[in-house]
């Protein structure tokens, strides 16, 4: 087959790797699954017909030049991405070619930030951090709110899920997290990143019907507080967590998602309310769904394909809100989200 033009899928065997591979395929992308587990790449690959295999640890930078030689773009779904995030955008840079990943944790993406944005602008390759559920689509949420505003005083995301079954990956990652912090919290404040041990307060956050009221977990940050001031001139940015979401989060007897459906799906729907304030104004946007690991597949492959035609508005390493025009992005979702607007 000829890869010239495939996508890089690493950590393709995973719960949200397959997805991103499905859609991709879906959507007549050529795909080249990668990932530390040659035996499980192989097994995996007699399921997709004409996807390559080429196996590459994240610490062995030659096998990662291998695994992303030729191709167009990668896409970045093996967590802990505090492991692998570094080393996958460091070879993305070396072959000169598109970095998405799906990184959901908070140090994560704003190391990428920190450490490879001048030599991602430099080479003139796109870096796209925590294009997913968490992180992406808030951002684009906010974004699209905000409109023609320059400004804001405040920016509230809250997650409404109907529940929250983790993947093995998904604690892996808050395990590494956690440590990171020292068991400490993280919001963003003042314009700024802030560790902090005050405890977690509850309120009830009104989502627009047919949601309602839900008790939520203020300030359960999440990687919004990275993304949407890494290009929105705002001081404050506020993640909250639906309690009984946050609660299955946290038990350890919590099952993995179950497949609901022939495309692997769970039962979970959730609801993404975005209140942007300026000056004494509100603006909202809200996003409604079914599962937050299958819904990161279309958000990836999209900004993917838009990165791959050019059709982007930053140079180097940019959140989703700055890198595409946000609510065209959020139109093109349908249907696998539905969004409005209330301006």
């Amino acid at each position: 087959m000829n890869t010239d033009a495939a996508v890089v899928v690493y950590g393709a065997t995973g719960h949200t790797g397959r997805f991103v591979v499905a859609e991709l395929r879906r959507r007549g992308v050529a795909v080249i699954a990668s990932g530390r587990d040659a035996a499980r790449l192989t097994e995996a690959a007699r399921e997709w017909e004409g996807v390559t295999v080429r196996a590459a640890a994240a610490d062995d930078a030659a096998a990662l030049d291998r695994a992303l030689a030729g191709a167009a773009a990668v896409i970045n779904c093996a967590g802990p991405f505090a492991v692998t995030a570094g080393p996958l955008v460091a070879a993305a840079l070396r072959a000169g070619i598109p970095y998405l990943d799906v990184a959901a944790e908070i140090e994560a993406n704003a190391d990428t930030f920190a450490v490879h944005a001048e030599a991602a602008r430099d080479a003139g390759v796109p870096v796209v951090p925590a294009m997913a559920f968490y992180g992406g689509l808030g951002d684009l949420l906010a974004t699209a709110a905000m409109a023609d505003w320059t400004s804001a005083d405040e920016i509230d995301v809250a997650y409404g899920l109907s529940g929250w079954h983790p993947t093995p990956g998904t604690r892996a990652a808050g395990e590494v997290s956690h440590r990171r912090r020292g068991g400490r919290r993280v919001r963003f404040s003042g314009g700024t990143l802030e560790y902090h041990d005050a405890p977690s307060v509850t309120r009830t956050w009104d989502f627009p019907a047919p949601t309602g009221s839900r008790e939520v977990f203020a300030e359960f940050s999440m990687a919004d507080v990275v993304t949407i001031p890494s290009h929105v001139d705002v001081p404050v940015v506020r993640t909250h967590m639906s309690v009984s979401a946050a609660a299955e989060l946290a038990d350890a007897d919590t099952p993995a998602p179950e497949a609901a459906d022939e495309s692997g799906r769970s039962d979970q729907t959730f609801t993404v309310d975005v209140v942007v304030r300026a000056g004494g104004r509100e603006r909202r946007a809200t996003a409604r769904g079914r599962d937050i690991y299958a819904i990161t597949a279309p958000l990836v492959v999209e900004a993917a394909i838009r990165v791959l035609s050019g059709r982007t508005r930053a140079v180097g390493v940019a959140s989703a809100g700055a890198m595409f025009d946000a609510e065209d992005f959020l139109r093109a979702l349908d249907p696998h989200v539905t969004v409005e607007f209330r301006r």
